[in-house]
């Protein structure tokens, strides 16, 4: 069992685990092969620690970080209930099949649960074969209205912004 704590961006250790784990995982081919950029690692744990609705659980393995659950709080207006979204989920490399990710995901709907959530959400990339069998393996399912409709599917449409 490794420790897995609800982060405090405003202590150090924690605020510098969140770069560690989240930049290894943008490093990785599963967050788009390249580490973050300067500005985001100068500005990101400022931004993030201005939004009420976030929350991130850290993995650890003694002092090492080694893995993260970086969730927002949204809301279901069909369910009229809060909803928790993990937007950024990442295990290191060679901590990968050890357990890490099931004790995040339980560590992540124990929260919702908390906040009186309907549901967890995520998006997982259809090549990341390991991530969505540990997914399935915790209870997630594609999301489908019903089989007329087919499964819902993420879509992006960037803004510029100067």
């Amino acid at each position: 069992m490794y420790d897995v704590v609800t982060a405090d961006l405003d202590n150090p250790e924690h605020a510098s685990a969140v770069l560690t784990v989240l930049n290894a995982y943008a490093s990785d081919p599963m967050g788009g092969g390249e580490p973050l950029s300067a500005y985001t690692q100068k500005n990101l744990i400022a931004s993030l620690k201005k939004r009420s609705n976030m929350y991130t659980i850290l993995a650890f393995d003694g002092q090492e970080p080694i893995g993260i659950a970086l969730c927002f709080e949204g809301f279901s207006t069909f369910a009229c209930k809060p909803l928790l979204n993990i937007h950024d989920f990442a295990v290191l490399a060679q901590y990968r099949g050890q357990g890490v990710g099931k004790q995040l995901l339980a560590r992540v709907k124990q929260l919702a649960r908390n906040l009186g959530c309907c549901k967890v959400t995520l998006e997982v990339l259809d090549g990341n074969a390991p991530g969505k069998a540990l997914y399935t393996s915790q209870g997630f399912a594609p999301y489908t209205l019903g089989p007329q409709s087919g499964h819902a599917i993420f879509m992006q449409c960037p803004i510029d912004n100067p």
